[in-house]
């Protein structure tokens, strides 16, 4: 999503208002007696969407306290998913992160590790001071769900045999867990109900797995202007989606398979002849029509809501997902 729309999706002030105290906290929490981890920690928190926060702030609306505690709860997703990309950067060895170098290259591969395991715990500081044990609990299951995601990814790099399973394991681990995660801890964080805090968690489940559908799409179908990135980037890396899988299984299966026997790195003819079969063989609009029903079910989810500001934006912003790749393919 792009962040000059989130204001319009999501119009409750009060929602925005926490997020602004995330922000805030988010640097006085990463602060440490050490001023050159100070320096690391805090390399990544500038230019994030705050995408999981703010479904925190969102979720928090469903519950009768929302303030301070969603505040919190924002924080401490939000140190999980940045420590994260530390550690994501090491492993692919990336070279830029948020339109700045990556902290294993403006320092080392070790201090990222190390600046990435403070983040977290700085997480769990956070959930067991404000949030309580339920929380820090949910945590730590959150992120060895990241970490599980993350390891089967990296064993399927270059698979031409893996099945769309593994790919729904991979991004429920890697994307989904903490969107889901997100929300829950924010409704908890707010004191809402037991039905109200499972709706918004399965809600929050279904739209992680569009987000990642519909962000793996993107990468086949809009611009490198638009991307910052080639298009493509994950078949450049040995990384096959949905709908590339899709293709492995479809009418082209014979030349998609030969074009991607050899291994990463491909070179770009091979990138985009194979980008070229997956759009013209309508692999893209399969996956968007699992995506919508996704969408469908998570708006099954959250029925029990009361009629207001909150399910509104939730009904909302599933729909965008799917209108941005939409919106993608006309420009490109």
């Amino acid at each position: 999503m792009r962040r000059d729309s989130l204001p319009d999706l999501v119009p409750i002030p009060a929602v925005w208002d926490r997020l602004a105290r995330v922000e805030s906290r988010l640097y006085e929490v990463t602060r440490s007696d050490d001023a050159f981890l100070t320096e690391v920690a805090q390399h990544l928190l500038g230019g994030g969407k705050r995408y999981r926060p703010l479904l925190a702030q969102v979720a928090g609306e469903l519950g009768p306290h929302p303030d301070p505690a969603a505040v919190e709860a924002g924080v401490a997703v939000e140190l999980i998913h940045v420590g994260s990309l530390y550690h994501d950067d090491v492993i692919d060895e990336a070279d830029t992160r948020r339109g700045a170098n990556s902290v294993n290259v403006n320092w080392t591969n070790t201090i990222a590790i190390l600046a990435g395991d403070f983040l977290m715990a700085r997480a769990s500081e956070v959930a067991a001071a404000r949030l309580g044990q339920e929380s820090v609990r949910l945590l730590a299951r959150t992120y060895a769900e990241l970490v599980e995601g993350q390891t089967l990814e990296l064993q399927l790099v270059d698979s031409l045999d893996h099945a769309i399973s593994d790919y729904f394991r991979v991004i429920g681990g890697k994307t989904a867990s903490l969107v889901r995660t997100s929300a829950r801890l924010g409704a908890i964080a707010a004191d809402a109900s037991d039905e109200l805090v499972e709706a918004v968690s399965t809600w929050a489940w279904e739209l992680g797995l569009v987000f990642q559908i519909t962000d793996d799409a993107l990468d086949l179908v809009a611009s490198e202007e638009s991307l910052g990135k080639p298009a493509g980037s994950d078949i450049g890396e040995g990384t096959f989606t949905y709908p590339v899988l899709l293709a492995l299984q479809g009418a082209d299966r014979e030349r998609v398979r030969s074009l991607l026997a050899g291994g990463h790195p491909y070179p770009a003819e091979v990138i985009d002849e194979v980008i070229g079969l997956v759009r013209e063989g309508g692999y893209v609009d399969r996956v968007l029509e699992d995506a919508s029903h996704r969408i469908a079910r998570a708006r099954a989810a959250i029925d029990p809501l009361a009629d207001g500001a909150a399910k509104e934006v939730l009904t909302r912003l599933g729909s965008y997902l799917v209108d941005r790749v939409e919106a993608a393919r006309t420009v490109a």
